[in-house]
């Protein structure tokens, strides 16, 4: 997969994200936000080999680096 493919599925992710949840008021709420996203591929990561979805653990990557740009946009 390329770069900009990659870059597609996470603008695509904030776009979705922005229409559904309500703007990210302040830099402490997003570190939560991303926080929140970066312990689920976490969870994703810990689990065996053998049953660990490597797509599940893409989408979460997805979402944290979304939600790094929607912090960046609505906060700073």
């Amino acid at each position: 997969m390329t770069t900009e493919a990659i870059i597609h599925e996470v603008s695509e992710e904030l776009d979705r994200a922005e229409s559904q949840f309500p703007k990210i008021n302040t830099p402490h709420e997003g570190y939560a936000i991303i926080l929140e996203e970066l312990d689920e591929f976490w969870d994703e990561c810990k689990v065996n080999q053998s049953r660990r979805s490597l797509n599940d653990m893409r989408n979460e990557l997805i979402q944290v680096a979304a939600m790094a740009i929607r912090t960046i946009k609505d906060t700073l």
